[in-house]
């Protein structure tokens, strides 16, 4: 095995394509010899892991740990865990990934060496959020019940967020993981074929913009890939109310704000807009986080749920310092909108997101807009 695997290494620079290695790959696999697939993988991560920019190494360790991370059975499991956790494997990207496949395909219980061997504080903290969105007790489990704990899990980013989760979490759209493809579903997208808004007749009062630098940065931490390594774009900004607003007349008010999103709404690009229940804003701020943009990385599962809960909680108004229960609960007092138009700011292609926060005293309207395009 180790001439295969080291012939299989010194050859690889000189392929024009690697389908015959994943083949042998596969084989070895399905033959029960898992501990082959992450043996050529630390090999190749050592031989080639400084070497980024190699597309052959890059799509022979993608496709090794896919096979292994969506290939059910606690040996495949296991063997996921070392490849991804050696000392060869050092650069912290797979970290996030390697937890949303492994999570989609594995018992939790199969994981749980993730938490009493040799693994990254940061794929253990991904691992717990991604198996807590697939409705796994973390806290009962053992191994993993003490991974979910250690003591430095405070400082860590993910550490703001629960271990279980809220009723507004219940229908996150998670991917389907295959060898050679993924799916995910999108909750957004072009308003075209949307229902045009009904429009009040009533007053609107008077509103003046209270956005500040944070809190445009804060709404829009779920889309904040659309526009850092892809094509988007996002407006994100806060209004103060001279009077406190009816839910009905939210749609109308969205025409008065002097929105960038929605110039040139009217009848030949109607507004779209209708009252969204709180789950489903949570729904469509998540799935724009975890699965990403038209070209960004996705931050997967557990960063997913945290820019969800970020984003939200600037929208629904929730001071700085603010649980995740003091923000559902705040979040949960708001009235929310989605809207659209076929604007030219939008891209009507796949990527687009319109979100509107009234808040409980009807006096603060929170406006996020996102639109990307490959």
């Amino acid at each position: 095995m180790a001439n295969q695997i080291q012939k299989i290494v010194a050859g690889l620079p000189g392929l024009t394509d690697v389908n015959d290695v994943e083949a042998v790959a596969e084989a070895r696999v399905a033959q029960g010899d898992a501990a082959f697939a992450a043996d050529l993988g630390i090999a190749l991560a050592g031989a080639y892991g400084t070497e980024g920019e190699m597309w052959q190494y890059r799509s022979v360790f993608d496709h090794l740990l896919r096979l292994l991370a969506t290939t059910g059975g606690p040996e495949n499991a296991a063997q996921a865990l070392r490849l991804i956790s050696s000392d060869e494997v050092t650069h912290g990207k797979w970290d996030r990934y390697a937890a949303s496949l492994l999570a989609s395909h594995h018992e939790a219980t199969d994981l749980a060496a993730a938490f009493t061997g040799h693994a990254s504080q940061e794929l253990r903290a991904c691992l717990v959020h991604e198996l807590l969105l697939r409705r796994a007790v973390v806290e009962d489990m053992p191994g993993i019940a003490d991974g979910a704990t250690w003591p430095h899990r405070s400082q860590h980013p993910l550490g703001w967020l629960p271990l279980t989760l809220s009723d507004l979490e219940r229908n996150a759209d998670l991917p389907r993981y295959g060898i050679r493809v993924s799916s995910h579903a999108l909750p957004f997208g072009p308003s075209e074929d949307r229902e045009p808004a009904v429009l009040t007749d009533a007053r609107i009062p008077s509103a003046e913009e209270t956005t500040t630098p944070a809190a445009t940065t804060a709404m829009g931490r779920a889309v904040a890939g659309w526009t850092e390594t892809s094509n988007g774009r996002i407006e994100a900004r806060v209004f103060g109310l001279a009077e406190p607003l009816d839910a009905e007349s939210v749609p109308t008010a969205l025409l008065t704000l002097g929105l960038e999103c929605l110039r040139g709404a009217g009848k030949e690009a109607p507004l779209s807009a209708d009252v969204r229940p709180p789950a489903q804003a949570w729904r469509v701020l998540f799935a724009a986080a975890s699965t990403g943009g038209a070209y960004n990385s996705a931050c997967y599962g557990a960063y997913g749920r945290l820019a969800a809960w970020q984003s939200l909680a600037a929208l629904a108004g929730s001071p700085e310092g603010s649980t995740v229960a003091e923000v559902e609960a705040q979040v949960l007092d708001c009235v929310w909108h989605g809207f659209g138009a076929d604007t030219r700011w939008f891209d009507q292609v796949a990527w687009d997101i319109g979100l509107a926060a009234l808040s409980a005293d009807r006096r603060r309207l929170a406006v996020l807009a996102a639109t990307d395009t490959d």
